[in-house]
């Protein structure tokens, strides 16, 4: 039963990337007597979060269901920030936790500043140190980085940046990423992948669905798994697509119907990881997956030119090769034909946690409420 002396929370979730990390931290405050906890969906994506939110039974307590088709940034921002600000003004929080880089992460931090509310960036300090690109997300975690009270960092480089900027260090809290959190997780429950795939080949896994890499990015990268699955006819493709058109139409109509390229709806959570732990490499330009995958030993190939988790890259377990067809072509070939390349990208580190970022969390908001 909540009393007076309770502190009311609100974490909130937008997308499936944000479900996933704030997932471990809502289950840990679940467990603390002296919260009373609130979860707002802004359903930024919709159907991809509900998935997410069934996977560790969480049911939101508010649901702004703000998503529309073709919706303009501007608009979602606007109409974000005008039923947020009610919401704020019905609950009164004592602190506020966000996850991310989202749209809705930015606009809940401009909402909480304007009424005066504590908030807590989970997942703080990536910096690409270039505004646009990835666009928005680079913008949206800078500006939250300026109005959010408790930085948690996954690494001491996400420290480091936010340092640069000016970042008090008594606000700053190296807790891991909660995404190994939740990983490992799942990892452990004996799913089956729903796909068959024979045991002696080889499974590739794509990802690519970044708004950077809508148009001609996109096109080369399907042009060169085409000539990947065509050089490879031993070795199974699997591209989970996501369902916005800008990647449906290129995806269809340039890998539709290959005989050893997979096209599938977006799988939900559980067996996303089921098909990281039997990939043998991952193609992808995700943020998550580049700490996802290493945790599980996968080598990752990123489809950026740049990205804020350098420590993957530093650690010689993930690999920048942008969107040119032959780069593509060139490193993933390697992975495939050299076991000596391929071990040394397939090391098992992981740069971004222990499974233990959430408690760190939930302590550092123990200690500063009583």
């Amino acid at each position: 039963m909540n009393t007076d002396n309770d502190k009311k929370i609100i974490c909130v979730v937008g997308t499936r990337p944000e479900a996933i990390k704030m997932a471990p931290v809502i289950q840990a405050l679940k467990n603390e007597p002296w919260v009373d906890l609130r979860v707002l969906a802004t359903a930024q994506h919709r159907h991809l979060l509900d998935q997410v939110l069934n996977v560790f039974g969480i049911e939101p307590d508010i649901d702004l269901n703000i998503m529309r088709p073709n919706q303009a940034l501007t608009t979602l921002t606007a109409r974000l920030l005008l039923d947020l600000d009610d919401v704020l003004l019905a609950e009164k929080p004592d602190a506020v936790l966000v996850q991310g880089d989202t749209t809705t992460v930015l606009a809940v931090a401009l909402a909480c500043f304007y009424q005066g509310i504590p908030v807590g960036h989970v997942e703080a300090g990536l910096r690409t140190w270039n505004i646009n690109n990835p666009f928005p997300e680079e913008a949206n975690r800078v500006i939250t980085g300026k109005l959010a009270h408790w930085h948690f960092v996954p690494t001491e480089g996400s420290r480091h940046n936010l340092l640069r900027e000016g970042v008090a260090d008594e606000k700053i809290f190296i807790t891991g990423n909660t995404v190994i959190d939740a990983l490992l997780t799942i990892a452990a429950r004996n799913i089956t992948l729903p796909l068959q795939i024979e045991p002696d080949r080889r499974l590739v896994l794509i990802t690519a669905h970044r708004r950077e890499n809508f148009g001609e990015p996109l096109r080369h990268i399907c042009l060169a798994i085409q000539a990947l699955a065509q050089k490879n006819p031993d070795v199974d493709f699997l591209f989970p697509v996501h369902p916005n058109p800008n990647v449906t139409d290129i995806v269809n109509k340039l890998l539709a119907n290959k005989p050893n390229i997979h096209l599938s709806a977006p799988l939900d959570y559980v067996h996303f990881v089921a098909a990281l732990k039997r990939s043998y490499l991952i193609l992808t330009d995700s943020g998550g997956i580049q700490e996802e995958a290493p945790a599980l030993g996968k080598p990752v190939l990123v489809l950026r030119d740049e990205t804020e988790r350098p420590e993957a890259i530093e650690q010689g377990v993930a690999k920048l090769v942008g969107t040119h067809v032959d780069h593509i072509m060139q490193a993933t070939q390697h992975l495939l034909d050299d076991t000596t390349i391929y071990q040394a990208m397939a090391k098992g580190i992981s740069p971004y946690g222990d499974g233990h970022a959430a408690e760190r969390i939930v302590n550092v908001l123990k200690e500063h409420f009583s």
